[in-house]
């Protein structure tokens, strides 16, 4: 289950009469080079449009989860952290996401897994198309790693751009 805190400015209403030209994409952020390259190849591919960066953060870090089974931290207090460091990165992949050409606006929130939150907000501001980067990893190690973009992919039931990382030269 998914615990989502949001920064957006639009609402429902907003998208009722979006066509697919015209609807806010939804970009996946999570402060990496692979993140950053997928706006561009967005901005490259669809154009200057309206588009929410969103990064969703985790309940709980690994770190985190020793931690609060070791000490007397209050309830949320991870929780709480976890989403505004969210936030801060979503509002840094908005200054990206406008560098790049979008009119962009952040939402955060926390989600385990990870692929749901996104799935749910891709879901609730009914977008036409979810941006997202790879990691590029394949066979043991993603099995091992497990893989967002994949999981975002196989759940999402609507367009999503993959942009995978640059190919080695070497």
């Amino acid at each position: 289950m998914s615990s989502l805190s949001f920064m957006a400015t639009m609402n429902d209403s907003d998208y009722e009469e979006e066509t697919m030209d015209n609807a806010p994409i939804l970009i996946c952020y999570d402060g990496s080079e692979g993140a950053r390259r997928a706006i561009a190849a967005a901005a490259a591919l669809l154009g200057s449009r309206r588009a929410v960066v969103l990064d969703i953060g985790p309940l709980l870090t690994p770190a985190e989860s020793v931690a609060s089974v070791a000490s007397v931290v209050p309830g949320t207090a991870f929780e709480d952290l976890n989403s505004a460091d969210a936030l801060t990165r979503a509002k840094d992949g908005v200054e990206w996401a406008r560098r790049a050409g979008f009119e962009a606006v952040p939402r955060s929130g926390i989600s385990a897994p990870i692929w749901e939150g996104i799935v749910d907000v891709a879901d609730e501001l009914d977008v036409p198309v979810i941006v997202i980067g790879s990691r590029g990893l394949t066979g043991g190690r993603e099995l091992v790693e497990g893989s967002v973009s994949h999981d975002v992919a196989r759940h999402a039931g609507r367009p999503v751009l993959i942009v995978p990382p640059p190919h080695d030269e070497g």
